[in-house]
């Protein structure tokens, strides 16, 4: 019912920024609780941010707090997610995922974007 693009990817310094935008189709934005994720080679897919459905209630993981900001415009059926002070350790693939319920306060993602390559170099 919901598709997710990535964008914005790509290659970037250490020190530098990236703005990773999730466009959806398919149903209203507003709707659905949405999580970016990113998965590195040989490690397991983990959460970076999530926010709410009014953009009120955001999450961070601890290895990006202070760093990243996950924001979101319902009117453009986008959410951003906006890098900065880059590192090394956040080289992986940027996940999308979208869902419309919370079970024991943790979204339950139904949908998923393809990803997009970040690569932070030293």
């Amino acid at each position: 019912q919901v598709q997710l693009v990535e964008s914005g990817g790509g290659l970037a310094q250490a020190g530098g920024s990236l703005r990773l935008s999730c466009v959806a189709s398919g149903r209203t934005f507003s709707s659905y609780y949405v999580g970016w994720f990113r998965q590195a080679p040989g490690k397991e897919r983990e959460v970076v941010a999530d926010i709410s459905w009014t953009g009120v209630t955001t999450s961070y993981a601890d290895s990006v707090k202070g760093r990243f900001t996950i924001s979101r415009d319902n009117a453009k059926n986008t959410v951003y997610l906006q890098m900065d002070s880059l590192k090394p350790e956040d080289t992986a693939v940027y996940y999308c995922a979208a869902g419309s319920t919370v079970v024991v306060n943790t979204p339950v993602y139904d949908y998923w974007g393809q990803g997009t390559q970040v690569t932070v170099s030293s």
